[in-house]
């Protein structure tokens, strides 16, 4: 059953910033990663999603309640983590917990208790005082303290420091264990690959790819890196598969005699035995990741503003 929904989602900014007919569901139990650097659209469809903002056309839901008009029925039972943290002044980190648990009708101090030693909090500093990592700490607890049935994360760990950052996917493992349903948007490679079950990457404001994570994991088509020792050998290789349908070549590089292969495990075998037939100085098995995967729908683009190094 899904529990979220974006359905046709467009929200046009003019000069191509904005959303554009974005369509994903995440279903109840499931954690889903929401992929792509700073600007692709992802805070833009999470605005949406949490009813701060009203859709050009297309809809989102969360529970089967349209988010812009029926916000009020849903926050309450949703932890949010926002892109930029934005505090009130004149408050303590205490006050501050005090106002969302008022707001949301819900206190439970025993929760907040364990988050706040968990995530190594001291929130009895003035908000406006805080630094971004003690602030992104007041965040994350404050989504978690009630303990939402649904979280929405905004690039959930950008300011923590590294050990922070791997307390926080723990936890969000824990919670998808208890049954929780989380849309994590980020940037950040490892976090999406760590935690979450379906991915949907975001590229100019449109969704180009959505999959389940495993099946890249355990994808049945490897890469392989062949290195010849000498031209010849090389050229030969590629004059002979050029028209192999069950091979396809991703690189070529003469300069040093090396080919990068795509081919299905079933064949690996048959591959290795033509491979006899040449003189070789390397055969090795390149893992595809998720930022490899990523990358072949940003290959083109050269400047990411340090946005995918984290």
């Amino acid at each position: 059953m899904s529990v979220i929904e974006v359905n046709n989602l467009t929200k046009d900014y003019g000069f191509g910033r904005g959303v554009f007919d974005v369509s994903f569901h995440v279903d109840k139990g499931e954690v889903f990663g929401f992929l792509g650097p700073n600007g692709a659209g992802k805070s833009t469809t999470i605005r949406h999603l949490m009813g701060f903002s009203k859709p050009d056309s297309g809809n989102t839901q969360i529970f089967g309640k349209e988010s812009f008009n029926r916000y009020n029925e849903i926050l309450s039972h949703v932890g949010y983590i926002p892109g930029e943290i934005a505090l009130p002044a004149g408050l303590t980190g205490w006050e501050f917990l005090h106002m969302m648990q008022d707001l949301q009708h819900n206190k439970n101090d025993k929760l907040l208790k364990e988050l706040l030693e968990l995530f190594e909090l001291d929130p009895s500093g003035d908000t406006k005082r805080m630094s971004l990592g003690v602030k992104r700490k007041l965040a994350v607890v404050t989504a978690f303290m009630n303990d939402p049935e649904v979280l929405i994360l905004d690039e959930p760990t950008s300011g923590l420091d590294p050990v922070m950052q791997e307390t926080f996917i723990d936890y969000v493992r824990s919670e998808k264990k208890r049954g929780k349903t989380i849309l994590l948007s980020s940037h950040i490679f490892s976090e999406v690959d760590a935690t979450c079950d379906r991915i949907a990457i975001i590229k100019d404001g449109k969704i180009v790819s959505d999959f389940v994570a495993d099946d890249l994991r355990h994808a049945s088509r490897k890469n392989y890196r062949i290195v010849f020792d000498v031209a010849e050998q090389y050229k030969r290789f590629i004059n002979t598969y050029a028209s192999f349908d069950r091979l396809d070549f991703i690189e070529k590089n003469p300069a040093d005699n090396t080919v990068v292969i795509s081919i299905d495990d079933k064949d690996v075998n048959e591959m290795i035995s033509a491979l006899s037939g040449y003189s070789i100085r390397g055969f090795v098995h390149l893992k595809e990741t998720l930022e490899d995967y990523f990358m072949k729908y940003y290959k083109e683009d050269k400047d990411f503003g340090g946005a995918l190094n984290q």
